[in-house]
């Protein structure tokens, strides 16, 4: 059953299809990722939504699916191509690079009554902004 539903989700995500992708979620779906937390089906939209506009061929290539009982583990890798904005850790708007990325990600979602309740979603933030051209710069010494 739970297999089921994380299908359709990379389906409609693979898509771009934010409405199938509202179709997955329980009304109380909770999805944490190292960026954001999101609460309730609207807010994972308002994320894939600014995802998507700065990744506009974002795809999610699944390598491995483990099931067990109402928990099913993903293996993947997302792709695309970052031209659009992109907001990164700190609230910072990182405009389009043009870079491709590929980032390793590990997602765990947790389904009852075949809607996704819980979707924890883990990746190397560093991996994804070396990959962006993101360059992280030791705090200035203050003055003596």
């Amino acid at each position: 059953m739970g297999a089921d539903v994380t299908d359709r989700l990379v389906d409609a995500i693979n898509a771009h299809d934010l409405e199938a992708v509202v179709r997955c979620y329980s009304p109380g779906a909770v999805n944490v990722t190292p960026e954001i937390q999101a609460e309730n089906p609207e807010q994972i939209a308002s994320y894939l939504e600014q995802a998507w506009e700065g990744f506009p061929d974002l795809r999610v290539e699944v390598l491995e699916k483990i099931c067990a009982g109402d928990v099913v583990v993903l293996q993947a890798v997302v792709t695309g191509t970052h031209t659009g904005p992109y907001l990164i850790c700190g609230g910072e708007m990182l405009e389009g690079s043009g870079r491709r990325t590929a980032v390793r990600c590990c997602l765990i979602i947790a389904v009852e009554d075949d809607l996704i309740v819980s979707h924890s979603v883990y990746f190397d933030q560093l991996e994804a902004y070396s990959q962006l051209g993101v360059r992280f710069l030791p705090p200035a010494e203050p003055p003596a």
